[in-house]
């Protein structure tokens, strides 16, 4: 017992806290691999963001981590890593990724992409391709609750569209996630919303409405802005199409909408095309389940990153980060406008560093509750500001589960998607413009400022 004993102290002992030095093995990360991509960018380099792979920049941030607090043994440090990275979250994600890809490569294989490509291009005037993508990822996104869904579901159609009539490729990606996180984090039955209002006491529909009030000016600009940079697609000759081909897709969507799981729903869509391709002579089995290998290998990369990036910020979060970014934005409020603007950045601060816009939440709305507390600020803004600034900042990080997935089917990087994230900038903007002229704000929130005599 007493040597247990012992060995627990020594371990809390070894337990060294960091504070804003625990995000160097991050920032050697994204320094690396950005900065390498900026710069050969820069030189006019071929594949630029490719020079200096992720893998190995991700590799290097995580030698870092290992290096820091040199007391503590490597097998803590490695087993802290390894719970993060493999916990049940990041394998749901990594078995998207690769149902996506095995579903893209079917379905290509028995014809369904040409199918969906050729009605799009039948049926979609050219000037409307892009804005179209955007508002189809809305409204996908806020039936089903989900960002990582609506990617899975609509990038292989929008990027395939895309390339058909010779439009924007970082355009068209920017306008999927766009979309995709529109409904994140609008929708009723999505995992932000229920966590933002369940965290701060709010009823879901008031937060909806809420936050509807911001989405929707941010949404309207955006397609005003996927309208005049997209351009008109160069849209030419017969584009046939056979409607059989693209039942996996409706079926995918439809299944989707409908709320079912998104691994279950592509597990089916693959299935079908196998089913659809056999029936008319389209591929024989063996090609059809090389086609599903084919497309799962071109996720394993991006599904690596997203284990390796989870054990990291694991480590991050071990080290003290986590809570020394919470107590440093609490630290700087002193008015309502300054309380509302520290909610924000916190929760998107840590949805930036977590990787995931869920658990930045669940941090952030008992802070954000007793803050709210001191400043009259009303349930319903709490969590609207939570789920708008955690979905808006995840959304901008080159390493979203999202952007891996779009890039990884794509030849783009990630900076040329993310300057044109025009709904994600209009939204954060938008809430800005609420925060700083105190617009939105209840009978009840104006009362308490008045006797409260607070600073607004």
């Amino acid at each position: 017992m007493n040597e247990q004993r012992n060995e627990q102290n020594n371990e809390q002992n070894n337990e060294k806290k960091y504070g804003a030095i625990a995000f160097l093995p991050l920032l050697v990360f994204l320094g690396l691999y950005i900065g390498s991509g900026i710069l050969f960018t820069f030189l006019g380099a071929d594949g630029a963001f490719k020079k200096f792979p992720r893998h190995v920049a991700l590799l290097t941030g995580i030698a870092v981590a290992t290096l820091m607090n040199r007391s503590m043994k490597l097998d803590k440090k490695i087993d802290i890593f390894s719970e993060n990275a493999g916990n049940a979250g990041v394998i749901l994600i990594g078995l998207i990724y690769l149902l996506a890809g095995g579903f893209q490569g079917a379905a290509k294989a028995m014809g369904g992409v040409e199918s969906v490509v050729n009605l799009g291009l039948t049926f979609i005037p050219g000037a409307a391709l892009i804005p179209g993508v955007f508002i189809m990822s809305c409204f996908i996104s806020t039936a089903i609750g989900t960002s990582m869904g609506t990617i899975a579901a609509m990038a292989p159609i929008a990027i395939g569209v895309a390339q058909a009539a010779h439009l924007n490729i970082p355009l068209t990606c920017a306008a999927v996630i766009g979309g995709a996180y529109f409904g994140d984090n609008l929708s009723m039955i999505s995992d932000t919303t229920i966590s933002a209002a369940k965290g701060v006491g709010s009823e879901m529909k008031d937060k909806f409405k809420m936050n509807f009030f911001i989405a929707l000016p941010a949404a309207i600009v955006a397609i005003i802005g996927y309208w005049a940079f997209g351009g008109a697609g160069v849209i030419t000759g017969d584009h046939t199409f056979s409607l059989i081909r693209i039942i996996p897709y409706i079926v995918v969507l439809v299944a989707a909408l409908m709320g079912f799981n998104v691994a279950g729903v592509l597990f089916i869509g693959i299935g079908m095309t196998g089913v659809i391709g056999l029936a008319e002579g389209k591929i024989s089995f063996l090609e059809w389940v090389g086609a599903i290998g084919e497309g799962m290998a071109d996720m394993f990369s991006i599904t690596i990153v997203a284990i390796l990036i989870s054990g990291l910020i694991g480590l991050i979060k071990y080290y003290g980060g986590v809570d020394w970014l919470v107590n440093t934005i609490v630290s700087k409020i002193n008015e309502r406008k300054g309380a509302e603007y520290g909610i924000g950045l916190l929760s998107g601060l840590l949805s930036a560093a977590l990787v995931n816009n869920t658990i930045a939440i669940i941090i952030s709305a008992p802070i954000a509750k007793e803050i709210g507390k001191n400043y009259g600020i009303a349930p319903k803004r709490l969590a609207s500001i939570l789920d708008i600034f955690a979905c808006a900042f995840i959304a901008l990080t080159p390493y979203d589960g999202g952007m891996l997935i779009i890039t990884g089917l794509t030849d783009v990087s990630p900076m040329a998607v993310l300057k044109y994230s025009f709904y994600i900038f209009a939204l954060i903007i938008a809430s800005c413009i609420t925060i700083q002229f105190g617009l939105l704000r209840t009978k009840e929130e104006k009362e308490f400022i008045e006797a409260n005599k607070i600073k607004k």
